[in-house]
């Protein structure tokens, strides 16, 4: 009863059992645990600068580096969110209210075609604009309550957000300071060759990084410069149309052009053809060629994956994980193709070793 192989198998048993109810025990804290590694990933170049200015002042470096990521991060992160969700409500009631009227902003469209148009509509049965918008109304009343009690719910589920808040600033600070022990730590813990596992932690700190400084400052530029257009525009609810413009950019293949080029269509059919002209060429110009020009810079050609990859795996993450998904769905599509890039290079290694007598 007390062979090796028999102890072995207890204690992997054992190892398994623990290391899943520790995980258990985080699960209620991952969103506050994945953005403050994502941080510490992002912010670790400039506490090591800091560092060589200060070498005997690790824990000093580590709280300047904490107060500058507060500073430029996370604080303007923090009052655009409670600006947001203001927003939010107010448009929520303008809809209920009928101030605001997407059925009517359809009807002026539908009125703008040209007969050619409705009479094609007509033809594939298209041509309802009563019932097109009925479906319309509904949608966005839902829409508008569902998105009010969600910004409600959040508003309401303060001592929550604060205790996240500083779980991640908490995590932050030592992962900086001993983020060189605890992934030492991590390499000879992994039971793979010493090969394997740096290719693996490096994949998944460039892919973490890659993904926000890249993605989601691409997607916070695009979003800031329609919220811009929409707000010299006077478009109701800019502040909210620039998160959903950010929002969207995260997606490859869909964009901010989503919402932008919807409503510079709108402007055109209504007769309001400078501002149409002029919101088109800011989106085709402006909103889409930053990322074709920042994307490279902040990301790097060498970090990229398919687009179609890409996509998939921000959807299928935000779909498991909500908000979170657009970084938890990248990192692990780039560790499957790194794990299978690493079994393939394996294999062929062996394949190319001399036959044994």
């Amino acid at each position: 009863m007390n062979s090796p192989q028999i102890q072995r198998g207890a204690f992997l048993l054992l190892l398994a059992a623990v290391s899943i109810a520790f995980i258990w025990i985080l699960v209620p804290f991952g969103g506050a645990i994945l953005w403050g590694v994502a941080l510490a990933i992002l912010f670790t170049p400039l506490f090591k600068l800091l560092l060589r200015k200060m070498p005997r002042h690790r824990t000093g470096a580590a709280l300047l580096t904490l107060l500058i990521c507060l500073v430029i991060v996370i604080m303007p992160l923090v009052a655009v969110t409670g600006s947001l969700i203001n927003e939010i409500v107010q448009v929520s009631q303008r809809v209920r209210s009928g101030q605001i009227n997407f059925a009517s902003y359809f009807h002026q469209i539908v009125d703008a075609l040209p007969p050619t148009v409705l009479e094609w509509a007509q033809r594939f049965n298209l041509g309802d604009t009563n019932l097109w918008q009925q479906r319309i109304t509904a949608a966005i009343g839902q829409a508008s309550q569902l998105i009010a009690s969600q910004a409600l719910a959040i508003g309401q589920n303060t001592f929550d957000f604060f205790v996240s808040f500083f779980i991640m600033l908490y995590l932050l600070f030592f992962l900086m300071r001993d983020g060189h022990a605890l992934t030492d730590t991590m390499r000879g813990a992994i039971p793979l060759s010493t090969h394997h596992a740096n290719r693996l932690l490096d994949k998944f700190t460039t892919v973490i990084r890659a993904t926000v400084k890249g993605n989601i400052m691409v997607a916070a530029a695009q979003g800031a410069l329609g919220g811009l257009a929409f707000w010299v525009l006077k478009v109701e609810g800019a502040l909210l149309w620039a998160v959903l413009m950010a929002f969207l950019s995260l997606l490859p293949a869909v964009g901010a052009a989503l919402i932008w080029l919807p409503v510079a269509l709108y402007f055109l059919a209504t007769g309001a053809i400078w501002q149409g002209v002029s919101l088109t060429l800011f989106g085709v110009l402006v909103i889409g060629m930053v990322d074709n020009v920042l994307r490279p810079i902040l990301v790097g050609k060498d970090t990229q994956m398919p687009d179609y990859v890409v996509l998939m795996s921000t959807l299928g993450g935000m779909a498991l994980f909500g908000i979170n998904g657009f970084v938890i769905g990248p990192v692990v599509a780039a560790l499957f193709m790194a794990t299978w890039a690493l079994f393939s290079e394996t294999e062929g290694d062996l394949d190319r070793l001399p036959p044994q007598d």
